[in-house]
């Protein structure tokens, strides 16, 4: 489906479900703010080539006056944009490349849980043999080890300036049991920080500079891969900072097809749902 009337300079391309993990690519125009006009096109599958011939069919000329077009981390984003806008700026969202870092944060999290529960199963089995009952060790905060990490879930993705007196009670005691948590968790706001603290493109290669050389020291395997997927984005990631704009349109607009979506129950007839969704967005 195509709406080249509704192209505009500032473009979002995303990906989204309709039904039974069902993917569609979407194009939106971001001056129209999710409202009527908002759809340029949606496409079946997000196969780059696919997404190309629909494209294509808007003039050459109507195509370049687009000045930016923001996508995730996805290789198939970057090639419709790179191959359909050729004369525009395309930006890497840096919540994506943010999401990687607190992934990596909560996999050390989850690690420690585990190696922790096996330890849990390992003392109830000896106390069983030994005819005594497991009393698991209680810490300050009333939380048991298990219960510490299962319960610090939340917090580690919050920057410390937003965390409540439990939370910071909690991941004190988190940082000071378990140091590697502390690094990952520190590696990830240093990298948040770069992106809400900058708005000179060359300070923030700089700082990015140094965020690798931390990553590096830190012996982080997880982290050495976000900083290699960094790379692979590099520019397009800098790209942010001339703006500072985001694929939050592309989400917000995804999140308005959840809630349609959600009003009639799930989506029965894919042609009729999006017959409506182009009624009252392209």
């Amino acid at each position: 489906m195509l709406y080249g009337k509704n192209l505009g300079k500032y473009l979002s391309l995303d990906e989204t479900s309709l039904s039974n993990g069902e993917l569609y690519t979407i194009l939106t125009n971001k001056d129209a703010n999710g409202k009527k006009g908002c759809i340029i096109a949606i496409v079946k599958g997000t196969k780059a080539k696919d997404v190309i011939n629909v494209l294509n069919k808007i003039s050459v000329e109507r195509r370049n006056i687009v000045k930016e077009v923001t996508v995730d981390m996805a290789g198939n984003m970057n090639l419709i944009a790179k191959k359909c806008f050729p004369k525009t700026e395309i930006v890497t969202d840096r919540f994506h490349v943010q999401k990687l870092a607190s992934e990596a944060v909560q996999e050390e999290r989850i690690r420690l849980r585990w190696k922790i529960i096996e330890q849990e199963n390992k003392a109830i089995e000896d106390a069983r043999k030994a005819g005594k009952a497991y009393k698991p060790e209680l810490l300050s905060n009333g939380d048991t080890h298990r219960q510490l990490l299962a319960r610090s879930r939340y917090l580690l993705f919050k920057s410390k300036t937003k965390w409540t007196p439990r939370q910071m009670e909690r991941a004190e005691i988190v940082f000071k049991l378990y140091p590697t948590i502390e690094k990952a968790y520190n590696l990830s706001q240093g990298l948040s920080y770069i992106f809400e603290n900058n708005t000179d493109k060359n300070i923030a290669r700089l700082k990015l500079a140094h965020w690798y050389n931390e990553v590096e020291l830190s012996e982080f395997k997880s982290f050495n891969t976000i900083a290699r997927s960094i790379q692979m984005h590099y520019e397009s990631i800098l790209n942010y900072f001339n703006n500072r704009s985001t694929n939050a349109a592309a989400e917000s607009f995804n999140a308005k097809i959840k809630e349609f979506r959600a009003q009639f129950r799930g989506v029965r007839d894919v042609k009729f749902f999006l017959y409506r969704l182009t009624k009252l967005y392209a």
